[in-house]
């Protein structure tokens, strides 16, 4: 993969203006052309096809960035996280799988910068619950659909209102709310001017439909099912659990005739064992849920 270096990269010296005009000379690709850069890194490891298909993808990137503004931290910095999270979809992206690259980056760059917002904010650090997790992604959302858009303190009957819709106590949503209610970075700077209006780069890269608190309950559910499935793993033999790992739970999953050559059998018999352990790891996993209280007995 190409590095990060070789990337155009917000920075304060730089300035935002500037990135996001850069930005707008890399070309959008059409379905065939990344299908076939994504052949070229998958297959040959290409560096140069990788690099295009993050490169095309930076507005992108810096769209979704841009519906995580107003935590207080710096937006050169968010866009740079959705970089990172960018690259690492490139990195695994499958083209084989029939869908857009965009459509698979788009949770992997919200995760990027989900995690470097959680790792900025003590109060999430600190054992904080899921609810509280989803109230710091969500208060400002839920604030504007009900109109309580006063400034310091929330009003005890919007207090009272996010809170229940949320799942919180009043006393969390008062808190957070003042955490949150500092250092919004302007979005009003003028991009560009024509005979026909202003334009402001807020306007180019707002996310209208970015939803945080959901992007986060989908990742945290994420984890509890990774976590149920690596538990569910000892109904397997130590040559189920090989196979199986190698065949799907691989960026570049092993071929059947890699499989057979190491257990000296068929490739029909390797594809029996990998199906066989499919089955008993999902009958597992369907046990542990159940008992974990996270699908109905």
């Amino acid at each position: 993969m190409s590095s990060y270096a070789n990337l155009p990269a917000p920075s304060p010296e730089q300035g935002l203006n500037r990135y996001l005009y850069g930005i707008q000379k890399f070309p959008m690709l059409e379905a065939e052309e990344e299908y076939m850069l994504a052949k070229r890194w998958v297959d040959h490891e290409d560096t140069q096809a990788a690099h295009k298909m993050v490169t095309s993808h930076l507005r992108l990137a810096a769209k979704i960035a841009m519906g995580y503004r107003g935590y207080g931290l710096p937006q050169a910095e968010v866009i740079s996280e959705a970089n990172v999270g960018l690259m690492q979809a490139v990195k695994r992206f499958d083209p084989e799988k029939g869908f857009r690259l965009a459509t698979y980056a788009m949770w992997w760059i919200r995760a990027s910068i989900q995690e470097y917002i959680l790792r900025s904010w003590s109060l999430v650090k600190m054992g904080t619950t899921n609810a509280q997790k989803k109230l710091f992604f969500n208060l400002r959302r839920a604030k504007a659909r009900i109109g309580a858009l006063e400034d310091g303190d929330i009003r005890p009957e919007n207090a009272a209102r996010i809170a229940g819709d949320l799942g919180v106590t009043e006393a969390e949503v008062v808190l957070m709310n003042r955490r949150l209610s500092g250092g919004d970075a302007s979005l009003n700077a003028m991009v560009s001017s024509d005979g026909e209006g202003v334009t402001q780069w807020q306007d180019l890269l707002e996310d209208d439909n970015a939803d945080q608190a959901g992007d986060y309950a989908e990742r945290d559910e994420f984890r509890q099912r990774m976590a149920v499935m690596e538990r569910a793993m000892d109904v397997l033999t130590k040559r189920e659990r090989y196979i199986l790992t190698q065949r799907r739970l691989q960026d570049r999953p092993a071929t059947l005739d890699t499989l057979s050559g190491i257990y000296d059998v068929s490739r029909e018999r390797i594809r029996q064992i990998e199906i066989h352990a499919f089955e008993k790891l999902q009958k597992r996993m369907r046990d542990l849920a159940r008992k974990d209280g996270l699908v109905p007995a």
